[in-house]
This record gives structure tokens, C-alpha cells and sequence, in this order.
């Protein structure tokens, strides 16, 4: 799909030059448009052109707002509020279940590659029967919020529209019909928790987020306010004065209680950005900032909300594969980077550590630089008996500038089971080349 960053302006722009085109807009707008720009819209969603004449002027009035003016006062309010916070939370979660019984992949390291992608396919069938089990009908994922230094800290289940995104962008990897079900009731859950023109937040009493927005995005692309860019002057207007993207999108009458702990540049939130508008001018001081932290090795402590340099190797690969040649020659650097990760035997860290490296490698071309047979079987090992891979911390702030109380992390696991399914995804294009 072509980038969304100035679509709409080359749409009205050929409409201005090329009567025929002008026409078959008025006629098929939807049509015409994938059909000259390459791109894909859904088809459950309308785009309808009018054309002003001397004697007629149209105003067009953007959508009411999803929330009531009673909730955006609570929301510009609340932080101070325990009850607010508690409204963006959901049942009370579980207690932590203990890692599965190693069982060394039920000897699936002994396996030949025939049979070790069998027995992966198959561990592949039981996490999509888990995740039918554990997303919502709606199509929402569940993450958990606890507290990393205290652990009596009540557990919350949450479901921001960026945890399905996470998850999708994983999972969609994965073609069993089971895996594309999954996401397309995502996707309708992810477009229906959007805020005009194309902007989400994590929490109602946050301001909307970049890192959320990108994500979503992506997902949901075909949507014509994505495929059109009409979030991209928005996502723009939030860069500093050197050109890279920030957090948070603060605007009057958003909630005012992040700019006293307001991080600037996160090089995760950054490749997620670049991921979603792709490679141009607006974007170029964006790129070579991420190159220059790969290349100087600066990504450690770098990330206020990915707490793992592997996440941010993760995120830059994805955006790698979205941008084109304007990264290649970071893979032989990202490469060294993964290795050195490792523990120098040949592990990549815990079970979602070692999924994100094993696709990190994936989208730079680098598989074979691994075991793949000993990376698919640990993977399989940390399995649980129904299906799913044990929660581990997948994002939050772990800055020790708010002591215990700042100290939150997310994790769950659907979200390590959604990651650890692509990886064997990823993995099984080694052991079942075509």
C-alpha cells in the first residue's frame, strides 16, 4: 500500500488537472482511487466527492465526538482520581501462572525439519485455540497491568485499542484462516475505538499517543481516513526541533497531566511512526536519528515504555521492511546487534525476548544466522498445557524517577502468545522452504 502521508493532496491534486479523472472520481471515487494510487479501501466504508460550483458551496462537518462533553471534563480532571483510573481498567486479573514444565520440546530439538515444522504447526493450532479463548468477541485483546516492584499491587485486565494493534500486527502473519478471522474482528474493534481524523489513546484520561496511532494505523489502513492520511498533519505537527516525533499529541482541551514527565524522542514510538508513513522528507531526520542509535549501539535505557533493546530492534525491522532501502544498510548492523543480545550460547533471553529476535532476523533476512531448530523448540517448550505462553513484560514505564508507585508494567499472555506464534511462523519459513 502507498504511503498516506500526502495522498489526499495528489488525489485533489490530478483531480485538478485531469478532467477524465475528475469525472470517474464523481462516479466511482472508490474505485478510482485503488485503482490509480494502488492503494486499498474497505469495503464497508464510503468516500463520496462533490464538486463546488459558483453557485453551490460545501462545508463538510467532521464526526461528533465518541465521547460525551461530561467525559472529557472527567477525563481532563481525573488523573487525580482513582474511580477515573479505575473506569480504563476491567475485571481484576488473575495472579501470575508459573512458567510451563520444561520440557525440551517434547524432544523437538531431536526432531528433523520435517518433523520439528509438524510439531510446530501444531503448537501453532493450540495458541490459536487459546486466543480464540481469550480475545473478546468484539475483537479485543486483554493485557494485564501490575505493578514490577510490588507485586501486591492489584493486577487489572485491560483493553486498549493498542494492545489489539500489538497483537495484530504479530498475528497477521500467521495465514490459517483461524489467525485471519482473529484480526478482521480486530480490526473492526480497532476502527471503532478511533477518534477523528485517525488518532487513539491508551487511556480515556491520556491524551492520544503516537505510539497508539501508529500501530492502529497499520492495522487498519484500508480505513479512508488512514488510507487518505488525514491523521498525518496531526502526526507531523508533533515533532521536535530535530525532527523526531514525540509521544504524546497535547492539544487544548486534552488532558494536561502528561507534559511533567513528557518523553521526548523514544526510538520504539519513532519506528512505529516511520513504519506507518514510510520513507519521505518529513521523516528523514526521524530515520537517520534511529540509524545513528543501532550504529553507536545507544538503544540501552533509550526506551521510557519498551523496557528491552530487543523490543526496539523488533520495531525498527518492521519499519525496515515498510521503508524500503532508505535502512538497508542498517541489517548487518541490526544483525550484530540480535547476536550480541543473545547470551552467547546460543539464547536469546526469555520466551518473548527470544520471539521478538527471531522475527527481528526474520524481516532482515538473517534467519540463518541462528539455530533455527533450537530457537523453534525453546519456543515450544515454554508452551502452556491449553495452548498459550506464560506473561511476561511486554511494555510500561519503568523509569525509577516515580519510585514504586510509577513502576507499572503491561504484559499477558495473549500478547506473548500472539508474538510467539509469529515466530514460529517466521521460523517455519526456514524449515519448510517452498
Amino acid at each position: 500500500m502507498n504511503s498516506p502521508i500526502d495522498l489526499e493532496n495528489r488525489i485533489l491534486l490530478k483531480a485538478g488537472e485531469d478532467s477524465d479523472f475528475r469525472e470517474r472520481l464523481l462516479a466511482e471515487p472508490q474505485a478510482t482511487i485503488e485503482r490509480e494510487f494502488g492503494v486499498a479501501l474497505g469495503a464497508d466504508r464510503r468516500i463520496i466527492f462533490l464538486e463546488d460550483t459558483d453557485a453551490t458551496t460545501h462545508l463538510v462537518l467532521p464526526p461528533r465526538s465518541k465521547r460525551s462533553p461530561e467525559d472529557r471534563k472527567a477525563a481532563r480532571t481525573g488523573v487525580a482520581s482513582l474511580e477515573f483510573l479505575k473506569k480504563t481498567m476491567y475485571d481484576p486479573a488473575p495472579p501470575k501462572r508459573p512458567p510451563a514444565a520444561n520440557r525440551k520440546g517434547a524432544g523437538a530439538d531431536a526432531l528433523g525439519p520435517a518433523e520439528l515444522a509438524n510439531t510446530a504447526r501444531r503448537s501453532i493450532q493450540r495458541g490459536l485455540d487459546f486466543l480464540e479463548s481469550a480475545v473478546d468477541d468484539n475483537g479485543a485483546w486483554h493485557c494485564i497491568r501490575f505493578n514490577v516492584a510490588d507485586p501486591n499491587v492489584p493486577r487489572h485486565f485491560e483493553r486498549p485499542a493498542f494492545i489489539s494493534a500489538l497483537c495484530v500486527l504479530a498475528l497477521q502473519r500467521c495465514r490459517d484462516k483461524r489467525a485471519v478471522a482473529l484480526c478482521e474482528r480486530s480490526r473492526a474493534y480497532i476502527a471503532e475505538t478511533m477518534e477523528y481524523p485517525g488518532l487513539w489513546r491508551y487511556y480515556r484520561h491520556l491524551p492520544p499517543d503516537l505510539d497508539s496511532t501508529a500501530l492502529c494505523s497499520l492495522v487498519i489502513d484500508a480505513h479512508p481516513w488512514i488510507a487518505l492520511g488525514r491523521n498525518v498533519s496531526s502526526i507531523l505537527a508533533n515533532r521536535d526541533q530535530d525532527g523526531l516525533f514525540q509521544t504524546w499529541i497535547l492539544a487544548s482541551g486534552e488532558p494536561d497531566v502528561v507534559p511533567p514527565f513528557r518523553i521526548e524522542a523514544d526510538p520504539v514510538v519513532n519506528a512505529n511512526v516511520l513504519a506507518y508513513l514510510g520513507q519521505h522528507a518529513e521523516t528523514s531526520k526521524a530515520q537517520a536519528w534511529l540509524a545513528a542509535m543501532i550504529a553507536e549501539d545507544k538503544l540501552e535505557g533509550a526506551s521510557k515504555w519498551y523496557p528491552d533493546k530487543v523490543a526496539a530492534y523488533y520495531a525498527i525491522s518492521r519499519a525496515m521492511v515498510r521503508i524500503g532501502q532508505a535502512l538497508e544498510p542498517l541489517r548487518p548492523v541490526l544483525l550484530d546487534r540480535v547476536l550480541a543480545w543473545g547470551d552467547g550460547d546460543g539464547g536469546l533471553g526469555n520466551v518473548l525476548q527470544t520471539a521478538l529476535a527471531v522475527s527481528t532476523l526474520h524481516n532482515i533476512g538473517r534467519l540463518a544466522a541462528i539455530d533455527v531448530k533450537r530457537q523453534a523448540a525453546g519456543i515450544m517448550d515454554a508452551q502452556h498445557e491449553d495452548g498459550s505462553w506464560p506473561e511476561l513484560l511486554a511494555f510500561g514505564d519503568q523509569s525509577l524517577k516515580w519510585g514504586v508507585i510509577g513502576q507499572f508494567g503491561h504484559g499477558g499472555e495473549a500478547v506473548t502468545s500472539a508474538f510467539c506464534i509469529e515466530a514460529l511462523e517466521c521460523l517455519l519459513a526456514v524449515l519448510e522452504p517452498e
